[in-house]
């Protein structure tokens, strides 16, 4: 079954759906480009591209007729009529005002269905991954993680964050990374208390702990992963503090299923954090949807009171920081399965002293 075919099971609230965000284009026609509509009826849909994409498009597109776009208005009215089209729904989480505004004053006889029917129609489809999805998830976490262990014999004392996470995006892209999933995070000493630090001139010092939280991307799809290393010996309760951070993510990574919601799987992590003391440690959700966004549908968060689905990936990212003192974050993703979970991270979390 196609993707198209999958949505209107999903979607009913409109004759036809306008695609119109990038990521969407590509998620339901395996293309890649910076423009383009897609105009999609339950018996068909149709991709209006330039002359930019044209060829490439021909050559790439799946499950869509491929027209090339010379005068838009025009060419999406002449397929209303074709189809019969009287309502149409729109992405409400992208389309702008005025990009709706446009549409609105040249299409005088559509009905515009402006809720968030369409858009959650495809996060819910988005969300369950299929074989072929990941597949590319996996490559991208393997590209991730051989960068990772290269990168290890570069860290040490007087290398700053910023070198280290240059050099990590570079040897991504190096070993195939089509992008990076995010803007790399390396922190190290004091500045691993701050969740989403940005790297900076500092230079790593003995006794510290090294914080990176990276990811790439491959044929559109993200990987995102994160450890905590110490470069030299660390002290009694930096090694306290990385225990119990990898108890809470081994709990919960055991516990994560289809079914469960995304508030109980949050809820196992963050009591082994609080019953150790430093619960007020702990300020962000345990972790979240990974896909074609880094950030997309479910969540495994305090306030996701939903189930997780069967095929959703999940990241799995305890952490405690301390103010002034030095934070640890372990992060591995897992897809659910109705009776478990399959980790994709394959990179050891033992605390490494380097």
């Amino acid at each position: 079954m196609t993707r198209f075919k999958k949505l209107f099971e999903h979607f009913d609230a409109a004759d036809c759906a306008l695609i119109t965000s990038d990521i969407n284009r590509r998620y339901f026609t395996g293309m890649k480009s910076s423009a383009g509509v897609i105009v999609a009826f339950r018996e068909k849909a149709y991709l209006l591209i330039d002359f930019r994409y044209i060829e490439k498009a021909r050559a790439t597109v799946k499950d869509a007729e491929v027209i090339e776009m010379k005068k838009l208005y025009p060419q999406i009215n002449e397929l209303f009529s074709r189809h019969g089209a009287k309502t149409v729904a729109i992405e409400s989480e992208t389309m702008t005002v005025k990009e709706l505004n446009a549409y609105e004053h040249f299409f005088k006889d559509i009905t515009f269905v402006t809720n968030d029917a369409l858009s959650n129609a495809i996060s819910d489809l988005r969300m369950v991954k299929d074989a072929e999805e990941i597949e590319c998830i996996k490559k991208a976490q393997r590209i991730a993680e051989k960068a990772l262990d290269e990168l290890m014999g570069f860290i040490k004392v007087g290398v700053t964050e910023r070198e280290i996470a240059l050099e990590l995006n570079r040897l991504m892209f190096a070993y195939g990374a089509e992008d990076l999933s995010f803007d790399t995070i390396v922190l190290s000493g004091a500045n691993t208390s701050m969740p989403h630090g940005v790297p900076s001139d500092k230079k790593v010092e003995n006794g510290e702990f090294v914080l990176m939280d990276f990811g790439a991307v491959y044929n559109g799809y993200h990987s995102d992963m994160t450890r905590t290393i110490c470069v030299g010996e660390p002290t009694d309760e930096m090694r306290k503090v990385y225990d119990i951070v990898l108890t809470a993510q081994n709990r919960a990574i055991e516990a994560a299923k289809a079914g469960v919601l995304g508030c109980e799987l949050d809820k196992i992590s963050r009591d082994i954090i609080e019953q150790n003391g430093y619960g007020s440690c702990f300020g962000h959700s345990l972790g979240h949807g990974v896909g074609m966004e880094i950030h997309e549908k479910p969540n495994a968060s305090p306030n996701y009171k939903l189930p997780l689905s069967v095929g959703a990936v999940v990241t799995v990212e305890p952490g405690i920081y301390i103010a002034g003192k030095f934070g640890v974050r372990i992060e591995d993703f897992v897809i659910l399965t109705e009776n478990g979970c399959e980790n994709l991270t394959k990179t050891a979390k033992n605390l490494i002293s380097l």
